[in-house]
C-alpha cells in the first residue's frame, strides 16, 4: 500500500487540492443546467458508484436533477504507487455517464460542465455533518420529505458496498 502522504495542486479554470487519504466532497453540474431524465440519474449513480472501494472509497452520492454531489476519499492505485488522482476520478465518472446517457437517450453533445467543485474536508469539519448535507439536498429542494425517499441516493452505511451496476441500454 502507498505510504507516502502528499497534496496535489491543480488548476484548470478553478483551482482544485487533493489531499491524500482525505475525504474529498465534490459537485458536478450538467451542461446548461440540463435536466435529467429519470434514466439519466439512474446511471449518473451508478456511474458513481462503479468504481467504490476500486479507484475511492465512496461516503454518499446524490444525483439531483441537474447536478450530483459526491464525498469520496481517492485510494491508492497498486500498479502506479500512487494515489488515484481526483481528476481521473472525476473524468471517469463524467466520461462513462455522458456516453451512457447519449446512447440511451439517443443524443449527442455535452452532458457535464468541464469543471467540478470540489473541496477537501478539514480536520474541523465533521464527515458526518457534511455527508447528512448531502443527504439532505433533495429534502431542501422539496423533492422528498425524507432523504431515503429520494431514488437517487446512495449511502455507504445504508449500502455497504457498491452493488449498483451501470446501466447498458
Amino acid at each position: 500500500m502507498c505510504q507516502n502522504f502528499h497534496m496535489q495542486f491543480y488548476r484548470r479554470n478553478l483551482p482544485h487540492l487533493q489531499k491524500d487519504f482525505t475525504p474529498h466532497f465534490i459537485t458536478f453540474v450538467t451542461k446548461f443546467r440540463w435536466i435529467l431524465p429519470p434514466v439519466a440519474r439512474d446511471i449518473v449513480l451508478s456511474s458513481c458508484c462503479h468504481d467504490h472501494r476500486k479507484s475511492y472509497e465512496l461516503y454518499v452520492a446524490v444525483v439531483m436533477p441537474d447536478h450530483a454531489h459526491v464525498i469520496l476519499a481517492p485510494l491508492p492505485d497498486e500498479q502506479e504507487h500512487e494515489i488515484h488522482s481526483l481528476i481521473e476520478i472525476m473524468r471517469t465518472v463524467k466520461s462513462a455517464s455522458a456516453h451512457l446517457i447519449n446512447r440511451q437517450l439517443n443524443r449527442q453533445g455535452h452532458v457535464w460542465q468541464e469543471e467540478s467543485f470540489d473541496h477537501v474536508l478539514r480536520s474541523a469539519e465533521s464527515l458526518d455533518a457534511k455527508v447528512e448535507y448531502v443527504l439532505r439536498n433533495p429534502v431542501r429542494k422539496g423533492l422528498v420529505a425524507q432523504w431515503y425517499e429520494y431514488r437517487w441516493t446512495w449511502h455507504r452505511q445504508e449500502r455497504p458496498t457498491a452493488e449498483m451496476k451501470l446501466v447498458a441500454p
